[in-house]
């Protein structure tokens, strides 16, 4: 996963653009593929460490879950109702991190 900043994004495309030309007059310079792929290289180490935060977040969210569920089943009928919708507000945060998970893998 890359996570670019908006300030690398575009200088990413405007050394894209600058190499594209240069490729056309076939005299592309290295420096440029070399700018190009330290960008990149930030944008990777920066998104493997947002996707390893996220995976932290899914799993302090299935915690939750697991001890809303124990607190549900173990909670007084006077209480249940509301342990019931503070398992439900866990399940609606484990699906939230999970998509953000998937939508950061893919």
């Amino acid at each position: 996963m890359h996570s670019y900043t908006p300030a690398e994004k575009r200088e990413r495309n405007r050394l894209f653009r600058k190499g594209f030309r240069q490729a056309l007059a076939d005299c592309v310079d290295p420096a440029l593929s070399a700018r190009i792929e330290r960008i990149d290289q930030r944008a990777a180490e920066r998104g493997a460490l947002e996707l390893r935060a996220l995976h932290q977040v899914q799993a302090d969210a299935r915690q939750a879950l697991a001890n809303a569920k124990a607190a549900e089943r173990t909670a007084p009928r006077a209480e249940r109702a509301a342990a019931r919708q503070a398992r439900r507000a866990a399940e609606d945060a484990v699906r939230r991190a999970e998509r953000a998970v998937l939508r950061a893998e893919n």
